[in-house]
């Protein structure tokens, strides 16, 4: 900023020094008669000089005039100019004006210039003038490419809210100081070390903390300088839960971190716009790989970049993940760049990948952290649990981190009950059992649904339980009450309802308008467990709840107002997508058809039912199927169509294909 106020103040100079200048020559002008000529071209220069540099002031004092200070052209011109205009000046000031003459009627002013140094002089002042016009057209011409440069990027499709420090990542939580100290330790020494791997990868079961320890050396590298991008899969999360987005966001984030990557990837884009929707080597291969080859940079002096990938386990498929791993280790020919990968995953992604090759860190013991952070988080007296049950919690946490922060919401929550009842609760799940220790931790809050109730209330609330929470745990991408309650097909403020009491597994805002969220996804596996179908009364039957779902957005979107040609109203076929206002969409389109529109495919395929002449699938499309490429192509989700159809052919009944099969394509 303050070389941008140097140059300000230098045109503010040269301004003032052009204005003295044409004055001074106004005055020689009446005064001397036989140099009229020169000092008229004087005066010009002079006043063309102002011109251009009033400019240059108003640019200076605009929006963008902070990137002037990056201009050394035009610097040098300005400072050029100033030098000459004040040389100018000071031989234009009259000297030793005799008075007596001047009352005497007697001319007192003489021209200083000699007719040859006139023309030098001249010519001096117009190439002042041409190199600042040239460096002023060359500031603007970059400006241009770079504005180019971030309208070529921006078609670069990033996950939304995947980047650790997202709004969605804001308030998840980051270790306590003291915490993970040695773990965190070897991480650091691990980026540190150029001859380490090229790829960290820490392992842990369910609820032991991994995506904490995520987000804590994702910031700690932010603030060393060294965090190159990062990727939080989640699955139910829409985008983060594929791969589909995994290296246009993170080459995004690598730009910002390395600016001389964005001519390569912009070339890379302009020879192949479509590049983000290819298989993911060409993605890693001309997005990543090339252009990292081509910058220059000395990797003796530079320090380690690292990508920080949290919960690989949750991208859908399982190819796409062996993808990533195999494309990962290729870095380590990449001599410009000593870029480090850091993944978490549950312990048996490895195993099942069979990456011998690839070293694995195991999650330490979590006692001595929980023992450190339990009597932060309880917010009761302090003489109150005692010494004996604070250890047993203790033994009951280890190794599932997520316990201690889901019973101490649970003790917390005044509308479960007295803190001391609920401490009893959790008490009465103490096992030494490893499977059951998702038991101990979820089952307190759920069994106490169903106290009180007779047989028959005790039917009627699991079936709403299945209904609601069954829906929330398996959606691909977020919803919030309001909208699950029209997705669903039941009256406003039953979501609500039956999640009343079960803020310590689910993020339930305070607005049904707003998103719930699984607080962790060790929930959703306590739910889904095929082996506790027998034994957890709150069991999801995950194809039913995707038939049930299906089924649901497929009814949404037939009714014949949610989907119908042009549906926004615009009345103008060729208008752009990106000139449609967001919020015209939005209200022709709530969250809930949108959703529908997006993932309905999703569910029909993950039911495992196939599809077949005649049904509702069959009935949807023959009805509504352009409809639904437009509102598909009104969200910006048009190019997943493709992948949808593929999806509806892959599953339909090879007994009754015909019809069914000619509609789709």
């Amino acid at each position: 900023m303050a070389k941008a106020l140097g140059i300000a103040s230098s045109v503010i100079a040269v301004i003032d020094l052009s204005v003295k200048v044409a004055s001074r020559c106004s005055e020689y002008y009446t005064n001397v008669k036989n140099a009229r000529d020169d000092i008229e071209r004087l005066q010009r220069e002079a006043q063309g000089l102002k011109v251009i540099l009033e400019r240059i002031h108003s640019l200076c004092d605009g929006p963008n005039g902070v990137r002037l200070q990056d201009s050394q052209g035009l610097r040098k011109g300005v400072e050029d100019c100033q030098k000459q205009l004040a040389q100018l000046e000071a031989k234009l000031e009259p000297r030793g004006r005799n008075k007596l003459m001047s009352r005497c009627g007697i001319r007192a002013l003489k021209w200083p210039f000699k007719s040859k140094e006139m023309d030098s002089l001249i010519e001096k002042l117009g190439n002042c003038k041409v190199n600042i016009s040239l460096n002023l057209q060359v500031d603007q011409e970059v400006q241009i490419l770079n504005i180019h440069q971030k309208i070529v990027l921006d078609k670069l499709r990033s996950a939304e809210n995947a980047a650790f420090d997202s709004h969605d990542e804001e308030h998840n939580a980051r270790c306590y100081q003291g915490t993970r100290a040695e773990l965190l330790r070897q991480i650091y020494s691990w980026a540190g070390d150029r001859g380490s791997e090229r790829i960290f990868w820490l392992n842990g079961m369910a609820g032991t903390g991994k995506s904490t320890i995520s987000r804590t050396v994702a910031q700690n590298f932010v603030d060393m300088g060294e965090l190159g991008a990062s990727f939080f899969f989640k699955r139910g999360e829409g985008d983060r839960g594929h791969a589909g987005m995994f290296f246009a966001t993170i080459v995004t984030q690598l730009v910002q971190k390395l600016p001389s990557l964005a001519p390569y990837v912009q070339h890379a884009i302009e020879a192949d716009p479509g590049i983000s929707r290819k298989a993911l080597k060409q993605q890693f291969d001309i997005l990543v790989l090339q252009p990292l080859g081509k910058i220059r940079t000395d990797p003796q002096k530079s320090s380690s970049i690292v990508i920080v990938v949290d919960a690989l386990d949750e991208c859908d498929r399982e190819e796409d993940v062996r993808t990533i791993i195999r494309l990962f280790s290729q870095v380590q020919h990449i001599a410009s760049a000593q870029l480090k990968f850091f993944l978490t995953s549950r312990p048996e992604l490895p195993i099942r990948l069979g990456f011998e090759d690839i070293r694995e860190h195991e999650l330490a013991i979590i006692r001595e952290d929980y023992n450190k952070s339990v009597t932060q988080n309880r917010q009761l007296p302090a003489d109150w649990p005692d010494h004996t049950i604070v250890q047993s919690l203790v033994g009951m946490a280890i190794p599932l981190f997520i316990f201690a922060i889901t019973v101490c919401r649970f003790i917390n929550d005044r509308k479960c009950g007295q803190p001391k009842d609920q401490l009893a609760k959790v008490l009465k799940y103490q096992s030494r059992s490893q499977a059951s220790k998702l038991d101990a931790t979820y089952l307190p809050v759920l069994d106490q649904l169903l106290v009180g109730v007779t047989i028959l209330e005790r039917r009627g609330l699991l079936e709403d339980f299945q209904q609601a929470v069954g829906s929330i745990v398996i959606l691909a991408s977020p919803l919030s009450a309001t909208s699950l309650d029209r997705l669903l097909g039941v009256p406003e403020g039953t979501v609500d309802s039956r999640t009343d009491l079960l803020h310590s597994v689910l993020s339930i805002p305070s607005r049904p308008d707003h998103l719930i969220r699984l607080l962790h996804l060790s929930f959703r596996d306590f739910l889904t467990d095929t082996e506790k179908r027998e034994t957890n009364p709150f069991w999801v039957d995950e194809k039913d709840a995707h038939k049930k779902l299906a089924t649901r957005c497929l009814k949404l979107l037939s009714t014949g107002e949610n989907l119908k040609k042009d549906i926004c109203n615009l009345r103008t076929p060729e208008l752009l997508r990106a000139d449609i206002d967001k919020q015209t969409i939005d209200s022709h389109l709530p969250s809930e058809i949108q959703y529908a529109c997006q993932y309905w495919v999703y569910h029909l395929k993950e039911s495992g039912n196939s599809i077949h002449d005649g049904d509702q699938v069959h009935n949807f499309l023959k009805c509504h199927f352009l409809h639904w490429l437009e509102s598909l192509s009104l969200i910006g989700r048009l190019r997943e169509s493709i992948g949808m159809v593929d999806s509806l052919m892959a599953i339909i009944d090879v007994y009754h294909p015909l019809l069914l099969a000619a509609s789709i394509y």
